[in-house]
């Protein structure tokens, strides 16, 4: 397998991310990334903009995923994108993609590996070392750690000759839970599209069309509350957290209704009307268009009782100016300035998240601009796709060309 050539690129830790192309001496490196599928979700959208990221820089992206249908994105970067099931938690077919991905890695010339999930990494990392070329990790989540089996299984993420954290949260998860080294680490936060999440960016065609699809009211203060359907989300605490309030010229909009989520959403609507807020409560479909949505709020609200890996609703939100609300931990603690982008509150305290959210409803016009200036700055200085594509890179370079440091060592 030829050597690839060197580059530029700069080192993870880079304060001024660039990235720039090969040099032609023999040829550019291929990085390979393994994932279950590509539908939406942030393991996705890292995986895609990375791999856009790589040909933009002249060197080859090859993704292996199960399918789905952010594949079209791939296709329209001339991406290639291998089908595979990667998906798979059966032994056997886990056991059939090692020698899978190793014809994939010699078709396309791969010189490193990278998996960002649990079963797609028990194959890739073998068929890595079979195929002698370098294999990393991207630690996505805390994953379910109950049993000494499941910590076995999970464990599979700490094994990358470099492991990227998505938070510092996660960071020192790693560390806390599977004693592994600082030395393996990158801490590389995921990234915002500024370019679609910007205030700028938004008509008011868009606005008055998602608007008048959600059928909200001139006269009430919309709270925003995006994401998956599920109790660990915090939306019962929310509708506690309405009722303390004590406010009738709000309207909280909790976006993301899909099938699975009936039964769930019905019982919050026994919980809302018990609590005398079924008025202040609308639930409506996932929205494609998310920047409209968050240029429709007056706060943006995430109430997780279980800390996040990195919180990209608050990441967006702010990218968009919006005061928001999050619950002090997880990387929530990492992305808001508490009372200067937005309020950190007490996890799983109905009381306090009231409090905030009076406190975010409550800015005059002069503070709601200061706020919004600060918090897209946030985000402009440390949260963009940029920086986070350009570190990305910068750990790729640091495993092919820094050869004559020790296997952990930061350089």
């Amino acid at each position: 397998m030829a050597k690839p050539t060197k580059t530029d690129l700069p080192p993870a830790s880079s304060p001024e991310p660039s990235i720039e192309t090969p040099a032609s001496e023999t040829r550019a490196p291929v990085v390979l990334q393994v994932l279950p599928r590509l539908e939406a979700g942030g393991v996705e959208r890292g995986a895609i903009d990375v791999a856009i990221a790589l040909k933009k820089a002249g060197w080859g992206a090859v993704v292996v995923s199960a399918g789905g249908a952010m594949a079209r994105e791939l296709e329209r970067h001339d991406i290639p994108h291998v089908i595979l099931p990667v998906h798979s938690k059966n032994p056997m077919v886990m056991f059939r993609n090692i020698g899978r991905l190793q014809r994939v890695i010699k078709e396309y010339g791969a010189n490193i590996i990278h998996a960002r999930s649990r079963a797609p990494a028990w194959a890739a990392e073998r068929a890595a070392k079979k195929a002698g070329i370098h294999f990393i990790t991207t630690f996505h989540g805390t994953y379910g750690a109950k049993g000494v089996a499941k910590q076995l299984y999970n464990a599979v993420m700490t094994r990358g000759e470099r492991v990227i954290a998505i938070s510092e949260f996660i960071a020192s998860h790693t560390q806390d839970h599977y004693r592994l080294g600082r030395e393996y680490i990158r801490m590389i936060h995921r990234g915002v599209d500024v370019g679609l999440f910007n205030p700028e960016n938004v008509t008011q065609e868009r606005m008055i069309q998602l608007s008048t699809r959600w059928q909200l009211p001139d006269d009430r203060q919309v709270i925003l509350m995006p994401g998956r359907f599920a109790r660990w989300k915090g939306h019962e605490l929310v509708i506690e957290a309405l009722a303390r309030l004590g406010r009738r010229d709000v309207l909280c909009v909790m976006v993301g209704v899909d099938t699975a989520s009936k039964d769930y959403i019905s019982t919050l609507e026994s919980s809302a009307k018990a609590h005398g807020v079924e008025d202040l409560l609308r639930f409506v479909d996932y929205s494609r268009d998310l920047p409209a949505a968050y240029m429709l709020s007056d706060v943006v609200v995430s109430a997780a009782s279980k800390p996040e890996a990195f919180g990209r609703v608050l990441a967006e939100a702010l990218a968009m100016g919006r005061p928001v609300v999050g619950p002090a931990h997880g990387g929530a603690l990492e992305i808001v300035n508490d009372k200067k982008t937005g309020w950190l509150y007490t996890p799983g305290n109905s009381e306090a998240l009231a409090g905030a959210l009076h406190a975010a409803l409550s800015l005059n016009a002069g503070a709601r601009h200061r706020l919004a200036t600060e918090a897209m700055n946030t985000i402009r200085e440390n949260f963009t796709n940029d920086r986070m594509c350009a570190q990305t890179l910068g750990v790729y370079s640091e495993l092919l060309w820094d050869e004559d440091a020790p296997e952990g060592t930061v350089v």
